[in-house]
């Protein structure tokens, strides 16, 4: 089944914007091999933008600006939220254009991740109406959620995205994601990470945070980028990382975290809000609960 096919029954036109989505995903899927240098600009959040960050941040605003489906879109690439004049419909965007970009130069998975609103994008995660993350890696997948479960499609040699697993779920399993060092863990993180050890847990870390969820929603585990001794707010953004991603695996049955409650019921303070993150399963995020509640 084709991805237009899979979106029949929803609401036409949140349809056509994830059909928009995914074709912008096909261009920047095209787009790797000349574009790989360094740029000499820098994002809202100081850190040097690849010259493939720029050109798939782009793509992305021309394309939802042209489809008159977006009213107001935030990017990680961009200091403010943009508001398109004359929009048909009112949905909101958040985006991430190219999540893991570092990771180009040595040919490892990065990927596009999408929040979609009705209306404003400074408002909890709770309020999305979908999210979806394109994956390019030894395959380029598209997984979205409008919720009504969470589905996976490959990008196949036609140029269609093609139906691949549906109405995943979110699996028990020991792996473990962590970010940030060791050694500027904070007391109850800390802990946390030793009862995981204790009970098997296998690190599997490759410094893309889109492809080490999307390896978790498939065999279980967690994710983490927990605040730390001198960035106790954390580091991943909740606007472009842990809302989208965390709206994902919450709709197949895994829980997110700042460390004490959802990341879906955090209220923004702007675009660059930062926060701790923990997304997986629920064993593993009512666990960090535990430990952060002894604190």
């Amino acid at each position: 089944m084709k991805l237009q096919e899979h979106l029949a029954g929803h609401e036409p036109e949140l349809r056509d914007l994830v059909l928009k989505i995914g074709e912008s995903g096909k261009k920047i899927h095209r787009g790797f091999a000349s574009r790989q240098s360094v740029s000499n600009t820098q994002n809202v959040y100081g850190e040097t933008q690849m010259a493939l960050d720029k050109w798939a941040d782009q793509v992305l605003i021309d394309d939802l600006r042209a489809s008159g489906l977006v009213r107001h879109l935030a990017s990680e690439e961009q200091p403010d939220v943009l508001e398109f004049e004359g929009a048909k419909a009112d949905y909101g965007i958040t985006q991430d254009p190219l999540d893991g970009s570092s990771l180009i130069g040595v040919n490892l998975a990065v990927g596009t991740i999408i929040g979609i609103f009705k209306g404003s994008v400074l408002v909890p995660g709770r309020e999305m109406v979908g999210a979806m993350y394109i994956l390019y890696g030894p395959l380029t997948t598209l997984t979205y959620c409008l919720r009504k479960g969470v589905h996976e499609f490959v990008l196949d040699d036609n140029g269609d995205y093609v139906l691949q697993k549906e109405n995943i779920r979110i699996p028990d399993g020991k792996i473990f994601a962590p970010g940030a060092l060791r050694k500027n863990y904070l007391f109850g993180h800390m802990k946390w990470i030793e009862a995981l050890e204790a009970e098997g847990y296998k690190i599997r870390f490759s410094g893309s945070f889109v492809a080490d969820v999307h390896q978790i929603l498939h065999k279980g585990g967690v994710f983490t980028y927990p605040g730390y001794v001198g960035k106790e707010g954390g580091k991943l953004r909740l606007l472009f990382e842990g809302n989208p991603m965390g709206f994902i695996v919450e709709q197949a049955g895994g829980a997110t975290s700042d460390g004490r409650m959802s990341l879906l019921d955090i209220e923004p303070d702007g675009v660059a809000h930062r926060v701790p993150i923990y997304v997986g399963g629920k064993k593993e995020i009512d666990l960090i609960h535990k430990f952060n509640s002894e604190v």
